[in-house]
């Protein structure tokens, strides 16, 4: 059984409404107990934590005793129970949530009851003082049929528990969820009440009983049962093929099988569970004057290919077959119609070396071929799995990083700038994230002024409601005199990295000459920031243009940490506005890849017009789509017109596209390329629009927005600029067939009361100023050096107005009504 120790931090409520609420005795631990099977994976899952009961919720719970509560789970049924022992109002809130989700436990089948721990009681889930606000996740798998270990001693307690008893099922896996782990797991469903199955995911421990091949999933079977001696060691048997659920069944129904066989029939007539597996059978030949010594050999070679191959005892002397008198030995074959060989061997070496370079084990695939194939899990699409995995083992250096405390945080974030996390060490998400917190403070370490700081809410959850932080894994910015700024953007290291190197310049920078703002669209300004963002922005206003200058200001502000804003308002700005023939007020974007400068006027722009425009100028002309951009470009709600590559692409194509760009022939579509190689979901893509896969590289139009129309450019065609012009006025004037229609059936929850996407909707539409998570800004919490340094940016002003997205301006080739955007709800 497998155990967690976390720690539970509540979703933070008013202050004062939790001051209010009436104290009842803490429920230190509650255990989830499941002894039925949840389809392939049959687990049985317990939970142990630490809560706090109310009396609220004591009136909706049946109250029982440990032993009456045991004495009650029944197989096929799942419970929840609360062990209560002592008071302790720091998990109040988690208490009051939990008994809200009493009904939708129901919905699911799971019971739940309260179970009343006296002093007295001996029951390990019924905790100790020093217990409090610690929980114990366990992984039960199985319950008792499954037991999950860590160290050599645990094993070798299990093995002495059960000699002369019951034979032990040992099998190591990289991690519990794996295709080998869920095989374990069904193997132990049906074996599990005749051999005693137990789980490590240690390398540590495999590595003590002699295996050092810890990239693989292994299985060994413990004779024990024959064990009388306590001071022997059992017999074990490694299984060599890989873990699929049918290998494991062919190898436990072999350990299952005598191990040595006395027949007296003809070799081609005899027939035994090997056979039936696909195993060869291996006879070895004696008389009479030999039998003990035979008996002997026979028994050792036996060991020696248990699993691979049967062995039995043939006796000459009472068989009517005729045998040749030289030999000694006689392999059969397990497929049918084969003649058996009749073989001399001097040694045993020999014997078994020609079997397992004879043997033929017949191929057995699953029903699901992606299970078997021992996918890579350091690779894949879920990023938090992905990291969770690939960093399971590895010890971080949390030291590069200040832990801060109720007592620490004020005095630090007020006395340096400071990046905060703030993550519960409980919830999987934070703990995903804090590796890549821990990455970024590597490659900060003496370069950055920046203080790196971590807050865990499970142990300090008053200072986490201070700062107004009601979600994890949460990052804020704390400046000396300024107001603290949440990060909102992807929880990955390079793009935190590009927010706090985007953070250190003022946003926006106060350019005072006509030569510091030439120095500041060339890039040399902040050269060291060009690759953080390839573009700079630059407001040109006469000194009077105190509005506009107000709104370009606003929107710096909004922008700071991912964006490179610059505003310039001297007496000589005509210089410049002239140079880039600029009508004042202005933009001037400055592309340092494709080293040009474009002017844009602002003339009645606000500053939620101009945070639009400085977005749009951030996104790329010809990007290369992935998973993490994407759906920033489908926020354009503009058909895709998709360049399928393998690899990189060809210039010619590059130049083709961009020159329609710059021609501003594709203003309705957004183009784009996908690279297979950096991106190989793409094939799936492909495979779902022409079944098969295409040669590449292929151009396509995706129109998910409106009609799902899917068109392919000829392949006949080479991608030039007049071709593309051309065929793309074809699907303007609606010459063109599409190649499929993308379906546009919703994905629903399982039940109405789960549909979380409306009840989101719902929320937001209640909050209608609320803005577009692209950059939070935060009011300045500081009232005076004697109070703590509080986030109170939720109660003192509302953030800006939700930014939206201008609909692009559709020609007559699409004319199906549009959908709305989060409901399209289409396979890309």
């Amino acid at each position: 059984m497998q155990r967690t120790a976390w720690k539970y931090y509540p979703r933070q409520q008013d202050h004062n409404t939790e001051q209010n609420r009436e104290k009842s005795p803490a429920c230190v631990q509650l255990q989830l107990m499941m002894s039925s099977s949840f389809n392939i994976f049959r687990v049985g899952i317990s939970v142990v934590i630490m809560c706090i009961f109310y009396k609220s919720a004591v009136d909706s719970l049946s109250e029982l005793s440990p032993q009456k509560y045991f004495s009650t789970l029944q197989p096929g049924k799942a419970s929840l129970a609360y062990f209560c022992q002592a008071d302790s109002p720091r998990t109040s809130i988690f208490l009051e949530e939990l008994n809200e989700a009493i009904t939708p436990l129901q919905d699911y089948g799971i019971s739940v009851a309260k179970v009343n721990c006296v002093k007295e009681e001996t029951s390990r889930y019924c905790g100790k003082e020093e217990d409090l606000m610690k929980a114990y996740l366990f992984s039960a798998l199985l319950f008792n049929e499954v037991k999950y270990i860590t160290t050599l001693e645990d094993l070798q307690n299990i093995e002495n528990a059960l000699k002369g008893k019951a034979n032990i099922a040992f099998s190591y896996v990289r991690a519990i969820g794996t295709p080998e782990h869920r095989a374990v797991m069904e193997a132990a469903f049906v074996y599990g009440t005749t051999y005693q199955f137990v789980l490590t995911t240690e390398t540590a421990l495999l590595e003590s009983i002699g295996n050092e091949d810890i990239e693989n999933a292994h299985l060994y079977f413990f004779h024990c049962k024959q064990v009388l001696d306590l001071t022997l060691q059992c017999r074990r048997t490694l299984m060599e093929q890989p873990l699929t659920t049918l290998n494991i069944h062919q190898f436990i129904k072999t350990m299952e099988a005598p191990l040595l066989t006395e027949v007296t029939e003809d070799p081609q007539q005899v027939s035994t569970v090997h056979l039936q597996l696909g195993l060869p059978l291996v006879f070895i030949v004696s008389q009479q004057a030999t039998y003990e010594a035979d008996r002997r050999t026979a028994e050792w070679v036996a060991w020696r290919l248990l699993g691979k191959a049967g062995v039995l005892l043939l006796l000459r002397d009472s068989l009517e077959v005729d045998i040749p008198q030289h030999s000694n030995v006689i392999f059969r074959r397990a497929e049918e119609g084969v003649p058996v060989e009749f073989l001399v061997l001097d040694d045993i070496d020999s014997l078994i070396s020609h079997v397992e370079s004879n043997v033929h084990i017949e191929e057995i695939q699953e029903d699901e071929d992606e299970d078997t194939k021992s996918p890579n899990m350091d690779v894949q699409d879920d990023e938090v799995a992905e990291t969770v995995y690939r960093d399971r083992k590895r010890p971080l250096p949390l030291e590069l990083t200040v832990e801060l405390t109720e007592e620490t945080f004020n005095t630090t974030v007020v006395a340096s700038d400071s990046i905060v996390l703030f993550y519960a060490g409980w919830q999987a998400v934070s703990m995903a994230f804090l590796q890549s917190y821990i990455d970024l403070a590597i490659k900060l370490k003496g370069t950055s002024t920046m203080l790196l700081t971590r807050v865990n809410c499970a142990d300090w959850s008053d200072l986490c409601t201070k700062q107004n932080v009601t979600e994890f894994p949460v990052v804020k910015m704390y400046k000396e005199g300024k107001n603290p700024v949440s990060y909102v953007g992807m929880l990955g290291t390079e793009d935190l990295l590009k927010f706090i190197q985007l953070s250190r310049i003022s946003c926006p920078v106060n350019i005072t000459s006509v030569q510091e703002a030439e120095e500041y669209l060339s890039g040399e300004l902040y050269k060291d920031l060009i690759s953080y963002s390839s573009v700079s922005v630059l407001g040109l206003f006469s000194p009077n243009m105190t509005t506009a200058k107000e709104d370009f200001t606003e929107a710096g502000n909004y922008l700071k940490g991912y964006a490179i804003t610059g505003i310039y308002s001297e007496e000589d700005v005509l210089i410049l506005s002239d140079k880039y023939a600029a009508t004042l007020p202005a933009l001037l974007l400055s592309r340092h890849k494709e080293g040009k400068i474009e002017s844009i006027p602002l003339a009645n722009s606000h500053a939620q017009d101009i945070i639009q425009i400085i977005t749009n100028a951030l996104l790329e002309t010809f990007p290369e789509i992935t998973v993490e951009n994407l759906p920033i470009y489908l926020r354009l709600q503009k058909p895709l017109l998709i360049l399928f590559s393998d690899g990189s692409i060809n210039p010619q194509y590059k130049k083709a596209i961009l020159m329609l760009v710059k021609e501003k022939h594709l203003d309705s579509l957004t183009p784009c390329w996908l690279n297979l190689k950096n991106t190989p979901v793409g094939r799936g893509i492909l495979q779902s629009y022409f079944d098969t896969m295409p040669p590449l590289p292929l151009l396509v139009v995706v129109n998910l927005h409106s009609g799902g129309q899917v068109f392919a450019f000829p392949s006949d065609q080479a991608i030039t600029e007049q071709n593309l012009l051309l065929w793309l006025k074809k699907l303007e004037a609606g010459l063109e067939n599409h190649i499929t229609i993308l379906p546009a059936q919703e994905w629903k929850p399982p039940l109405p009361a789960y549909d979380f996407l409306s009840m989101m909707d719902a929320a937001a539409s209640q909050h209608p100023t609320r803005k577009d998570p692209e950059c939070t800004k935060e009011m300045d919490v500081q009232e005076n050096d004697k109070k703590q340094h509080e986030d109170k940016s939720a109660i003192i002003k509302e953030p800006i107005e939700t930014l939206r997205i201008k609909h692009w301006n559709r020609s007559n080739w699409f004319k199906e009504g549009e959908k709305s955007f989060r409901h399209d709800n289409k396979e890309l």
